[in-house]
């Protein structure tokens, strides 16, 4: 089967839309959301193409790839192993944020109206960072979460 454009987003369906429905799911890494032709098998055993267009972004947990009367296919998004920075004060978040800088490491930023409940940095699992963070006495957390951005390689210029 070949997807050539996302049809929206499972959490915009309602019950009665679902009601009846086989879900099949589409498992990708973090690596995998920011590829736009790539090939893959469902969890039931259906081969995917994917071929979107040039403007595409990324794909999201979630994400309807095909919605046929009684089947859905949808992106299932793997959990990423991550660091969950919830620093105590201002200056803390400051220090940790501007000492981890450095490194170009993408980050994705929470406030405490997340499921968080506190504002919190969070990174990918890397056990130099984790070294520092542990150095540095700043509180964390390593967790595995569903991120609703994909991590990507930092870009910069000096």
């Amino acid at each position: 089967m070949l997807i050539t454009e996302i049809l929206g987003n499972r959490s915009e369906l309602t019950e009665s839309e679902l009601n009846g429905k086989k879900e099949e799911r589409l498992v990708l890494t973090n690596l995998d959301l920011t590829k736009r032709i790539q090939r893959g098998t469902t969890d039931a055993g259906r081969e995917i193409g994917l071929r979107l267009p040039s403007t595409f972004r990324e794909l999201r947990d979630g994400d309807i790839l095909s919605n046929e009367d009684d089947a859905l296919i949808t992106v299932a998004v793997e959990p990423s192993d991550v660091l969950v920075i919830r620093a105590e004060s201002i200056y803390e978040m400051a220090f940790v944020a501007h000492s981890l800088g450095n490194r170009h490491l993408q980050a994705q930023f929470f406030d405490a109206d997340s499921e968080y409940g506190q504002a919190v940095m969070v990174v990918q699992y890397d056990h130099t960072v984790e070294h520092f963070l542990d150095h540095a006495k700043a509180p964390y957390t390593r967790e595995q979460r569903v991120m609703p951005e994909a991590f990507r390689h930092a870009e910069h210029s000096h």
